[in-house]
């Protein structure tokens, strides 16, 4: 009789389970350790989320013809991110988005070493940034995703506990807007970004992609990508994109700096700007235009150098140089450097960032 009635009571608590989710519309089960997230707009605009690493795993958008296009390229599977070459495609980076050279800094006359996962330099965070941790996702209505993650203190080396908090909305304007806030309980670092893969034609090369980039700086890198401390001009060199050219236009050129990162993977110093948009990117096929507005002062182009054919995506293999990041950000390595924006995050602050993605189309 026992066993019958906890037969019964699990019958019915799998029922409620069911019920709820399918009540609630807000997740479903990827390969039985991932749930997946998906928020809309009222224009259809759609988006795709997983756990692991807060991830952004797809985005559609209609092109010049009304046609939902995914401009963010990604597994279909979330456990599929864990196996790939690439760990950072669509993921919420941390707790320092971009290098720090050596994985050194001092803070407050201590000396902090953290893991090294890039050459000699920590990437993204270390060995096991943001993008490799699970996250604990939230719908809060049809159109927002909030993602928080509590990161202890001495992750990957860093100081503090971090409690970190990202807010995914899709606007009614067709703007993805990502909102980053953090609290620590002793003094750190912060530079919170996300790592989507994008092409807007949905797949296929990106090279003739239109790319501006407001920016008359960027920090030129030595040949570990860690930037020297200058602020470059950008005028009479490939990296000039205030006015839109074709990301492949110089691309090839002879020059040091296209060498060291095989192309283009340099911060740019955005101008400040309260009309114009960080960057503004159009497919050349599609016609979908995305313009990025940021708080942040600086911008990470990243021009697919690094991609071998070797995950298979939704969409095919990520072919060399068939997707691009925008990356918002402080500046790298900036700890060493006291000429950059300062990343120190104190206990009685709050880090906040916010990055708009708007998309509207070329006809």
């Amino acid at each position: 009789m026992k066993s019958f009635k906890h037969q019964i009571k699990i019958i019915i608590l799998c029922i409620m389970t069911a019920t709820l989710m399918s009540c609630n519309g807000n997740s479903k089960n990827g390969d039985g350790s991932y749930k997946v997230f998906f928020i809309e707009n009222k224009q259809g605009m759609q988006a795709e989320f997983c756990e692991n690493g807060a991830r952004l795993m797809s985005l559609k958008v209609p092109d010049k013809n009304g046609i939902l296009t995914d401009v963010v390229i990604g597994f279909e599977n979330p456990a599929d991110y864990d196996k790939a070459t690439e760990p950072y495609f669509g993921a919420t980076i941390g707790r320092y988005g971009n290098r720090i050279a050596k994985g050194k800094f001092k803070l407050n006359g201590e000396s902090y070493q953290l893991t090294i996962n890039n050459g000699v330099n920590t990437l993204h965070g270390g060995k096991t940034g943001f993008q490799y941790q699970n996250w604990t996702l939230k719908k809060v209505n049809d159109s927002t995703l909030v993602c928080t993650l509590s990161s202890p203190d001495g992750d990957n080396g860093f100081p503090g506990k971090l409690n970190a908090k990202v807010t995914y909305v899709l606007t009614s304007a067709n703007a993805l807007t990502i909102a980053y806030e953090a609290t620590t309980n002793q003094p750190t670092i912060v530079n919170l970004t996300n790592h989507a893969f994008f092409n807007l034609n949905g797949s296929g090369s990106i090279l003739d992609h239109t790319l501006m980039i407001n920016a008359d700086r960027y920090t030129p890198v030595d040949s570990t990508l860690i930037p020297s401390g200058e602020l470059a001009p950008v005028t009479g060199t490939p990296f000039d994109f205030r006015i839109a050219e074709k990301i492949g236009f110089c691309i090839s050129a002879t020059n040091d700096q296209l060498r060291f990162g095989k192309g283009y993977d340099h911060n740019y110093v955005l101008n400040p700007s309260k009309i114009l948009p960080a960057a503004e990117v159009c497919g050349d096929k599609s016609g979908i235009i995305m313009s990025i507005y940021t708080t942040e002062p600086g911008l990470q182009f990243y021009s697919g150098n690094f991609m071998q054919g070797k995950n298979k995506l939704r969409n095919g293999p990520d072919n060399f140089r068939t997707a691009f990041c925008l990356e918002t950000q402080h500046f790298p390595d900036s700890p060493n450097h006291s000429n950059f924006p300062s990343t120190v995050l104190m206990p009685d602050e709050v880090y906040k960032s916010k990055s708009e993605y708007v998309f509207s189309v070329n006809r």
